[in-house]
């Protein structure tokens, strides 16, 4: 573990008056050498510079410079700039000093100010002489004469070597620091001299490596090592590229963690107490408690950027520099908690605080204190007396102090009563999440025995509502009884026997045997999969084969919605029509068997056949229902629900015999139909020009069409379904011009089943630009328009069954795949299970048109930002090749820009701020700032 204190100590009067000199030494830069992709500093301000870079203070001592608390910004360095960590850092341990509350990021680095911040960084300020050893040949200011002279005695320069560097009449010390020249000083700093020199002869593996001077190349490969440097954009060390301000600052502070340099009020040590305003550390026996205000900053070891100071954590690894008493930085090095558990069940609660548990089949005594906090599954503080017995407990003991003391004792089961609020009901994996009324949240198993009651009234699971107010019991963490106290919208679920004839109520059969009247709304909504816009008559209801419903109840036990889940109903396919009798309105058909069977139409038949129109009626039908003709019908006993013509086969395709001029299809019900065509057979695949019967393949999903007199096909058609954006609508002419991608189409809706995200019917109005639409195709006829919501957003969680992602506009939604299908999308390629995603993928969810979930992983490309322009809505990223061509994107109001869980604007970039960009299709959807 690292050492608990790093002392640091300056020469006062050194100190006073070299702030002017270390303000020009030390800033923040974001990657030094790192990472870089420009030799500037970005979004900061260049006041006080001249036209070469270089501050124009210099090192005068006429004005007086300001020491910047880690807890502030320089004004010249914007809240999110790049080496913002390292500046904090720096500045808390008394290295970075201001000048005048300006830090001037992009100024150029000279020779004797980089020596004089390596001196800095290695503490050794304590060993300065007074100068007089310096050579009078590498002229440097009377200042930085100290510091030469300790340089030269600390090897941290060669003197042969930069005399010979140095023209006649140059200034040494007033020259310009290079990268390879400060890779060179740096690594010597870090003791790390002769590994430089034993990896003087291997490639560093630059682009321009020939550029770099041979006495370098080892440095500058120790420097790679080390992590310090990874080169500038294109592979490139640019080794004579001069270092600014802000770019050395985060050379030194990456680089101090290879130097032991024990600096002052740097505290290193594990958080053993943690409080709104306060953290005490311990390490070595020792502890060190600091205060926390709205001056400390937070970051990790990892990040560049500051981080929320709820990621603190209680027995995680810190760092935290001390400014008079108050932590100004503090940097978590390790957010595992330093702690282990043991596991046993609880046998006695013994006196002197004491706990017997049984772990592993031995007896162990467990001691506690004061300090040592109890706490119950879900995470609430319980007293130890709470504890149940036989119950199984976890106790978590520290490991730094050797003591290996009991810290947290938390029970893994929970017995208790209590009321709360419904927050979440999964009747299929048979579990309840209740918010109880103080706060905390419990997800429970049901019992398979368990008492579920709505007041009174025996309930199911299936039926509990969300936000619904009970009262429960758990015993041994198991749900055991549940009762709603309050009127809320509820469900139940049966078998409609009856409806009023006023149409007032209904009457359906519970699975219980138990019969349930209730009252209807004045206009309850009905839903009946397959039936647009049904209403009331379109229900059946009947002792022995009525519709399996479920109700929606309000609170006042009233109907307000009627869905159908199932219906008892047969089907009868390929008969022929033998005769019909309008006045009776009575269908006489043939099976396929030869029997003979009457059915009577009437309002609640819905029908289908081959028409211009979406409106189907009796009237229609009547003309077609000749001699011979061949119908589909649905039927409840001799009630027909539903008569179709067979003007076409749905089904997939199993051969298609161009000799004998045969289709073959495999229908839903798994039966196979030959069906004949001729030399004049129309082809229609939606999304391709002149198609073939070639272009089909065996597995296609396809629609034949049949002639008027049903004995050939006329068309076959693939049967597609596509996904696009609305541009805009024209209603009168059934016309909806979409995009998928780039590509604008024309979709005309007159023959198409209009429907929302519900599968409710809508009208063509309802359509706005900007929706999405799932569309199926028969060939190229839509035959089904669906509006769908789609949503973007992080994935936070996912199993087999159930995704949860984060959207981008700070809610959480859930998707369930159990009862549909489910197409994932990746980089093209698709699977049909969720098992691929992980937390962290930028995904679109949406149903598709046949129920399913789709979801699409974005695409993304990692860039440099260069510039916003204002004036087109575009971000412009540095391009990754010259033949690079896409580098510009266009943002819109819906673009979420983001660092973190904050939300920040485009024109708070600053260029070389490294971003990621996901996209939906082509339309940029999230800016990342890492």
């Amino acid at each position: 573990m690292a050492s608990f204190k790093r002392s640091y100590q300056r020469n006062a009067k050194r100190a006073v008056s070299a702030m002017l000199v270390t303000a020009m030494c030390l800033s923040g830069g974001a990657a030094v050498f790192a990472d870089e992709t420009s030799s500037t500093s970005t979004g900061a301000s260049q006041t006080g510079t001249s036209q070469t870079g270089t501050s124009q203070t210099g090192s005068s001592q006429t004005e007086t410079p300001q020491t910047v608390s880690s807890a502030q910004l320089f004004s010249d360095v914007a809240n999110g700039f790049w080496a913002e960590k390292h500046i904090y850092k720096l500045a808390a341990e008394g290295i970075i000093l201001g000048d005048a509350g300006k830090f001037r990021p992009g100024d150029v680095v000279t020779q004797q100010e980089a020596i004089t911040m390596a001196i800095r960084l290695m503490n050794l300020d304590s060993q300065l002489g007074d100068g007089s050893g310096a050579p009078a040949d590498l002229k440097v200011g009377n200042y930085f004469k100290p510091y030469l002279e300790l340089a030269l005695s600390k090897n941290l320069l060669d003197k042969n070597e930069e005399v010979a560097a140095t023209a006649d009449k140059e200034s040494w010390g007033e020259k310009k620091a290079t990268r390879e020249w400060v890779a060179k000083i740096l690594v010597r700093a870090l003791g790390k001299d002769a590994e430089a020199k034993a990896s003087a002869t291997l490639s560093t593996g630059f682009a321009d490596q020939s550029s770099i001077s041979a006495n370098a190349r080892g440095y500058v490969n120790v420097a790679v090592q080390l992590k310090i440097t990874t080169g500038v954009e294109g592979n490139k060390f640019e080794p004579q590229g001069k270092v600014t301000r802000a770019q050395m600052a985060t050379f030194l502070s990456r680089g101090g963690q290879y130097v032991s340099a024990s600096y002052e009020d740097v505290y290193e040590g594990i958080v053993t107490n943690l409080t709104d305003n306060g953290l005490t550390l311990y390490a070595n026996g020792q502890t060190k408690t600091l205060a926390l205000d709205n001056r400390t900053v937070y970051f990790t070891k990892d990040s560049e950027t500051r981080v929320a100071k709820s990621q603190l954590k209680l027995y995680t690894k810190v760092m935290a520099i001390d400014k008079t008493g108050s932590a100004a930085y503090v940097e978590i090095t390790d957010p595992a908690e330093q702690l282990d558990s043991l596991e046993g069940t609880l046998l006695r609660v013994l006196s002197d605080n004491r706990l017997l548990l049984l772990v592993d089949d031995d007896s162990e005594t467990i001691t506690y204190d004061d300090s040592t906090v109890f706490l119950d599954q879900s995470g609430k503080a319980i007293k130890p007396a709470d504890l149940a017995l036989d119950s199984k407990v976890i106790v978590k003991r520290e490991t730094f102090s050797g003591q290996r003391k009991p810290v947290i004792i938390q029970s893994t089961v929970l017995s208790k009563s209590g009321t709360g609020v419904v927050d979440a009901v999964d009747a299929d994996g048979n579990t309840v999440t209740i918010k109880d009324k103080d706060g905390s949240t419990y997800k429970f198993e049901v019992d398979k025995n368990a008492l579920l009651q709505y007041q009174n009234q025996l309930m199911s699971l299936s039926e509990l509502q969300k936000d619904a107010t009970v009262e429960y019991k758990v015993t041994n963490s198991v749900l055991v009884s549940l009762k709603v106290t309050e009127s809320t919208e509820r469900t139940i679920e049966g078998t409609l026997l009856e409806i009023g004839a006023d149409g007032s109520m209904l009457t359906i059969k519970r699975s219980s045997g138990a019969l349930e009247t209730k009252l209807l709304d004045e206009e309850p909504k009905v839903k009946i999969g397959g039936i647009a816009a049904p209403g009331i008559d379109d229900l059946i209801a009947d002792l022995k084969d009525g519709d399996q419903v479920k109700l929606t109840l309000n609170g006042d036990d009233v109907v307000t919605e009627i869905e159908v889940l199932g219906r008892n109903s047969e089907q009868l396919e390929q008969a022929t029509v033998v005769s019909y009798d309008p006045k009776l309105q009575a269908l006489m058909v043939m099976d396929k068997d030869g029997n003979v069977d009457a059915f009577t139409l009437g309002d609640e038949t819905t029908f289908d056949y081959d028409s211009g129109t979406k409106e189907k009626t009796l009237a229609g039908m009547e003309a077609l229902l000749t001699k011979n003709r061949v119908v589909n019908i649905t039927h409840l006993g001799k009630r027909a629900l539903s008569i179709q013509i067979v003007y076409k086969y749905e089904g997939t395709l199993v051969n298609i015999d161009t000799s004998e001029e045969e289709i073959e299809l495999k229908l839903a019900g798994g039966e196979k139909v030959t069906l004949p065509y001729d030399s004049s057979i129309d082809v229609e695949i939606y999304g391709k020009s002149n198609p073939t019967l070639r272009d089909f393949s065996k597995g296609d999903s396809v629609v034949a069409v049949l002639n008027s007199k049903q004995n050939e096909v006329e068309l076959l058609g693939a049967k597609i379904s596509e996904q696009f954006k609305v541009d805009s609508v024209n209603s009168s002419n059934h016309r909806i011009s979409a995009n998928k991608g780039k590509v604008s189409n024309y979709i005309y809706a007159e023959k198409a089943q209009l429907i929302d995200e519900e599968g409710k019917a809508i009208k063509l109005s309802a359509l706005n630009a900007g929706d999405t639409i799932n569309v199926d195709f028969e060939g190229l006829t839509a035959v089904k328009v669906q509006r769908v919501e789609i949503t973007l957003g992080v994935v936070t969680s996912v199993d087999g069954s159930a995704l949860t992602i984060k959207t981008y506009t700070d809610g959480s939604e859930s998707f369930n795949a159990k009862d549909g299908s489910v197409t994932v999308e990746r980089d093209g390629k698709t699977a049909e299970t969720l098992s691929g995603l992980s937390a962290g993928d930028r995904v679109v969810v949406s149903k598709t048109t046949d129920g399913g979930l789709s979801v699409k992983v974005l695409t993304s490309i990692s860039r440099p930002f260069s510039r916003y322009d204002s004036v087109n809505k575009e971000i412009v990223v540095k391009r990754a090749s010259i033949a690079d061509d896409a580098y510009m994107y266009a943002v819109t109001s819906d673009t979420y820009i983001h660092q973190g869980d904050t939300t920040i604007s485009v024109q708070s970039l600053q260029e070389n701020d490294k971003i990621v960009l996901y996209f939906n299709g082509d339309e940029l959807v999230e800016i990342e700032k890492q």
